[in-house]
């Protein structure tokens, strides 16, 4: 729960280890993995950017492509795509629920 109470709500990465990424959905936190040849490196990334994900809605599906915008110091505007790495249908319920924890939370208070 660290990452989410940090204000972390997606992690943008080249790759994700298995348990990592199920951890991330099941805090509810949204994992995007870098497509093609991009990466921090490539995209001169330094931590000064402000990033803004696009296409996050109740239509979410598993591994979709994201749209993302990173704007510079200086105003410019780019975009890359980016693979949703949430990769099953029930893992889209638990982010949309805010992480596992509030997912049964949630279906126990349906079921009354």
């Amino acid at each position: 729960k660290g990452t989410f109470l940090l204000g972390v709500k997606a992690v943008i990465a080249k790759s994700y280890e298995r348990i990592h990424r199920s951890n991330l959905v099941g805090m509810g936190v949204l994992p995007l993995e870098f497509v093609d040849e991009d990466d921090v490196d490539s995209l001169n990334l330094n931590g000064s950017e402000i990033i803004s994900i696009t296409g996050i809605d109740d239509n979410l599906k598993p591994k979709q492509r994201i749209e993302v915008n990173i704007q510079d110091e200086q105003g410019k505007i780019r975009s890359i795509e980016t693979l949703l790495r949430i990769d099953t249908p029930i893992e889209i319920e638990y982010y949309k629920s805010g992480g596992i924890l509030n997912y049964v939370i949630l279906e126990l208070m349906k079921k009354g």
